[in-house]
């Protein structure tokens, strides 16, 4: 199989997926906030991510996702679709179809049911068997937070040399295993930070981007702080992370996709309610939330930095 042309360097926005009162999907709420993040200079978007809230959504809901998705996505920016599921043909058989509908490349988490049986044999031959029945590349995605599987610098050196493997998102935050993943990649394969909590650590020792949450909140923050570190403006990129880090701790950790829909509610975005068991903000949490924005300067932000959309 030849190697793949893909880049996935820079700074990419995991939306959610957004649902009515009744929990449905409301695509024309996805086409608006991909519409208002479009002036910012992100490389790209992932939809069926953890903020998509995946594992809520049915098979047809999903590729309702990125069918609509694709629509606004422009060519030049990357559109990412989870694919992974428990077992490996399902996995493929997802991979092919957003493949179908237009997705530029599958983001694949770990299997975790039978977590105690994912042994590093297991989950190398399960994502070499992806990689290569995959029509698009393929990016792994370490959650363990919510998977309870630890996808390590072992498996992942294992499948990175497959030609259609082309980086990793790891949300796991042990920025030693980043650096070990960072220095035995071979030539194309980019690791990602999976949150904005941990970015300037995992830039310093060799991230090419990151697929963070705060992207879709607080886009241009997470942008500059990119470019900065790349310009070799440290201190600057420091000050940014600073910043960022209680905000992005309220929207991830702390109350997560919750969190992270109310706070687009807040900026005039499309948030919307969660899906059960998924619990809203209560009013107190809201408030606090409300505060973070102000305090790390996005709410203001939003106010200034906002354009024109560029999809209708």
């Amino acid at each position: 199989m030849e190697q793949k042309c893909i880049c996935i360097e820079g700074v990419l926005a995991p939306v959610p997926t957004p649902f009515d009162t009744d929990e449905r999907f409301l695509p024309s709420a996805l086409r608006a906030n991909l519409a208002s993040l479009a002036p910012f200079p992100l490389r790209g978007y992932v939809v069926l991510g953890s903020n998509g809230e995946f594992v809520l959504l049915s098979e047809k809901e999903k590729l309702q996702v990125v069918e609509h998705a694709r629509v606004c996505v422009p060519p030049e920016r990357l559109l990412l679709a989870g694919t992974g599921c428990e077992s490996t043909r399902a996995t493929i058989a997802l991979t092919r179809e957003v493949a179908r509908l237009g997705a530029d490349a599958a983001l694949v988490i770990t299997p975790s049911y039978y977590r105690g049986r994912m042994t590093a044999e297991a989950l190398t031959r399960h994502f070499l068997a992806v990689a290569e029945a995959a029509p698009i590349p393929i990016v792994l995605y370490n959650m363990p937070a919510n998977t309870g599987v630890d996808l390590g610098p072992e498996v992942v050196m294992a499948v990175a040399g497959h030609p259609n493997v082309v980086g990793i998102k790891d949300s796991g935050g042990n920025v030693v295993a980043m650096a070990e993943m960072c220095r035995a990649a071979p030539p194309g394969f980019h690791v990602l930070a999976g949150s904005a909590g941990f970015f300037l650590a995992a830039l310093s020792v060799g991230a090419a981007g990151g697929i963070m949450a705060l992207a879709n909140i607080a886009p241009a923050e997470c942008c500059a702080l990119w470019q900065k570190f790349r310009h070799g403006e440290i201190a600057a990129a420091q000050a940014l992370q600073l910043r960022l880090v209680r905000l992005n701790t309220a929207v991830t950790r702390l109350w997560g996709v919750a969190a992270l829909k109310r706070a687009m509610d807040i900026l005039g975005l499309y948030g919307g309610p969660v899906r059960a068991p998924l619990l809203p903000l209560n009013e107190d949490q809201a408030t606090m939330l409300n505060t973070l924005l102000e305090e790390s300067g996005v709410s203001a932000a939003w106010q200034t930095q906002r354009r024109e959309p560029h999809c209708k």
